[in-house]
């Protein structure tokens, strides 16, 4: 299974069978003062900055979402999304609530979009998956419905059927759905991991979809957070994530790592090469 987006000039294929794909997390208002001060005042310069630093990283696509109270955001994401496509070639995860933001933002895309989210709920996938089909874009399923987020593997896996069933109706391809199987802290949740890479492993066998989730959510509220996402970005890959939304800077050497011991990196060479930035950045 393969899960095409692009901007006008570069294609990024999802595929369990190619190099974890990174969609890049930071141009995103949540938890961050200066970017959601920076947006009420309209200024825009951080998400080119912040385009140019995660594509440098390694992101192969980026994430745009500048939802936040006072941000106006059917003006403002049409307007990000136009800086990101100046600023990189790296194809866009459109990503906001406000399903008028997203048609607002589609409009002026030039490419194929992935759009960041339908869910399982009724009024989600009544209001976006005609978007999708609209503008030819792909989107990311979160596994959650009319009765939230799941905490067992079989429900989570009954929603990414749903999500699919519903898509089908519209006529929009598998391909063009990416599962997000979400994911609760361990610390608040014992069985949350082992839940999530039980879905992974079950949505892969049944439905052969492409599959994504935040990279730490795993570690909020606990110790030497860089430790346990480590451990969870290679358990992840190898269950079936082959997208995630994270930091690249501070996952990619997990990523890469992973990928060469699932023989996803011929003759080690990504691997290599990011050994050899990190050793170059320290210098």
């Amino acid at each position: 299974m393969e899960t095409k987006v692009s901007s006008q000039t570069k294609e990024v294929i999802i595929s369990y069978e190619r190099p974890t794909v990174i969609i890049g997390e930071r141009i995103n208002p949540t938890g961050r003062k200066k970017l959601t001060a920076a947006l009420k005042e309209g200024n825009l310069e951080m998400i080119k900055t912040e385009a140019l630093q995660q594509v440098e990283a390694g992101a192969a696509i980026l994430d745009c979402n500048v939802n936040a109270q006072g941000v106006d955001d059917i003006k403002i994401l049409p307007e990000a999304v136009k800086i990101i496509m100046d600023a990189v070639d790296a194809p866009i995860c459109i990503d906001s609530p406000n399903i008028d933001a997203l048609e607002a933002a589609l409009k002026v895309y030039k490419g194929k979009a992935l759009v960041n989210s339908v869910s399982g709920e009724t009024h989600s996938l009544e209001r976006v998956l005609p978007l999708v089909k609209e503008y030819g874009a792909a989107v990311i399923g979160l596994s959650q419905d009319d009765e939230g987020i799941p905490k067992t593997a079989e429900k989570r896996v009954a929603v990414a059927h749903k999500i699919c069933e519903a898509a089908d109706k519209m006529g929009i391809p598998r391909e063009d759905i990416v599962i997000d199987v979400m994911t609760y802290a361990i610390g608040a949740e014992a069985q949350a991991g082992k839940d999530v890479l039980t879905a992974l492993h079950q949505i892969r066998a049944e439905l052969g979809l492409n599959m994504t989730m935040g990279a730490s959510n795993i570690s909020f509220g606990m110790p030497d957070r860089p430790v346990l996402n480590s451990a969870w970005i290679a358990m992840v890959i190898e269950a079936g994530g082959t997208a995630l939304i994270a930091d690249a800077a501070r996952v990619m050497p997990a990523v890469l790592s992973a990928d060469l011991v699932l023989g996803r990196d011929r003759f080690a060479r990504r691997y290599l090469e990011g050994y050899r930035q990190r050793q170059q950045a320290q210098a």
